[in-house]
């Protein structure tokens, strides 16, 4: 370790003295705007930084660097040491015992250095981190105690103390793979994904085969929205280990990022296939069926989702059966909200229940069962006679069926809710044109733009008024 730091020092010597040295002796280090790319324009770059005053003090500094970064073991306890020492080869509890009892407040760093490790593999982490705590105090340059204490730190949990440990690791010398990588998950652990990103990189810089230095550098960038810098480095994990599901879900998710929803449905293929599907990423599957039109294997992989695993929110396969239904695929709806019907059983709540209620009217209707449709939105009025929804497909139904009264009936009690009043005296104004009655459908159609300004009702309105004109004239 002391050969080390000597080379370190002399390289130091190396880049900080030469330039100053140089500067002093050759003149033509001055000359103004040497040639991009040249020798003497590397040479101008360098006496620029050196000339900083600040840069020059940080850089004196590091002549002042702890030659001994760990303690030195006194005379008087290095027998007792060795005792501890031999005996820890052959029964390490009784050695942990004996090295506690001579632990003392005047007693070396590495005692509590040594007493820390064996705690650690005695599986007493919060005794190792008080020991290797009081090694550090003891000896304030202790590069081994603050590394393991640095990792013990984030296993407890302890993320603010794991970064301060290991950035302190890092400012002696320390900063191997190991260090840097522990300090990027610890700053993952506090969502700090710039920092995170800057350990991996140095963690990867001295330790590039480490697969889990990769993938934490890929979830930082990742989490930076940097999609296809995350694809390039999860392709070349994947290539190594194929056979990782957690591999192909974050690329999965960074394919998504990046609206290549087909390179998304190929990774959770491939995590399916492993037989490491799980309801979410089923799900995701599934909705990138949906999207691309592919309604049987979307409702397919739907089930297969449900079926994985009991007690779901079924908002999602829900909301895909509306989708479904809006799409003009109603036999595909069917089938999948009878799945979730099955699947909730009684255990459904009521917002839900008449969601699901609605849904099956609507599929009703689109199927051409209009009377089952009426039914069921019946059913669902009974049960809440201020569902807007359901006012409105009732509506529609009885004006279909030349039954304008109780069309008006629903419409009008509709438009006294707010968040369907736009809709609602639309409806209305339709019935009322198709029995002739314009002048009083234009109101109606009027106060809906106010509300809700749409292109085509302005457009109907117009053909409305202009009727009503040449009516006029006539």
């Amino acid at each position: 370790m002391r050969w080390r730091l000597i080379f370190f020092c002399s390289a130091v010597w190396t880049v900080a003295v030469w330039p100053w040295t140089l500067s002093a002796q050759d003149p033509s280090a001055a000359d103004p705007k040497p040639a991009p790319g040249s020798p003497g324009a590397t040479r101008a770059a360098v006496m620029e930084i050196f000339a900083d005053q600040d840069f020059r003090k940080r850089a004196l500094e590091n002549f002042n660097i702890h030659s001994d970064l760990e303690p030195k073991l006194p005379a008087a306890e290095k027998e007792a040491f060795t005792k501890v020492a031999d005996l820890a080869a052959t029964d390490v509890v009784r050695a942990y015992f004996e090295l506690k009892a001579k632990t003392t407040a005047d007693s070396s760093a590495v005692f509590d250095f040594t007493l820390g490790s064996i705690a650690y593999q005695l599986n007493r982490p919060n005794e190792a981190a008080k020991y290797l705590e009081s090694a550090t105090r003891k000896f304030p340059t202790y590069l081994r105690a603050y590394k393991n204490l640095g990792l013990i730190q984030l296993q407890q949990g302890r993320t603010d103390a794991a970064i301060k440990t290991l950035t302190r690791a890092i400012e002696l010398g320390g900063g191997d793979g190991n260090t840097f990588g522990l300090l990027g998950t610890a700053y993952v652990a506090k969502e700090n994904f710039v920092a995170a990103e800057g350990a991996f990189r140095n963690a990867l810089l001295l330790q590039p085969a480490t697969p889990e230095w990769k993938l934490g550098l890929a979830r930082c960038i990742f989490r930076q929205n940097k999609y296809a810098e995350a694809v390039s480095l999860m392709n070349d994990l994947i290539e190594r280990q194929p056979d990782k599901p957690e591999f192909w879900l974050l690329l999965a998710s960074a394919h998504l990022g990046l609206k290549e929803t087909t390179s998304a449905a190929t990774c959770y293929e491939m995590i399916d296939r492993l037989g490491k599907s799980t309801p979410e990423t089923l799900m995701s599957l599934a909705d990138i069926y949906l999207q691309d039109a592919n309604y049987p294997l979307a409702v397919e992989t739907y089930l297969r989702a449900l079926d994985l695993k009991p007690d779901q929110k079924i908002d999602r396969p829900l909301r895909a059966a509306e989708v479904l239904n809006a799409r003009g695929a109603p036999a595909e709806a069917a089938l999948l909200l009878a799945k979730l019907k099955t699947y909730a059983g009684e255990n459904v709540e009521p917002d839900r229940r008449r969601k699901m209620l609605k849904l099956e009217a609507k599929i009703a209707s689109a199927e051409g069962k209009s009377k089952e449709s009426a039914a069921v939105l019946e059913q669902i009025l009974q049960e809440d006679p201020l569902d807007g929804d359901a006012l409105l497909l009732l509506g529609q139904y009885y004006a279909k069926n030349n039954q304008p009264e109780k069309a008006i009936f629903l419409f009008e009690r509709a438009a006294g809710m707010e968040q369907f009043e736009a809709d609602a005296k639309v409806r209305h104004a339709q019935v009322l044109v198709t029995t002739g009655k314009y002048d009083e459908a234009v109101p109606l159609l009027k106060r809906a733009q106010e509300i809700k300004p749409r292109e085509s009702i302005a457009r109907y309105l117009e053909q409305i008024e202009r009727l009503l004109k040449t009516r006029a004239k006539s």
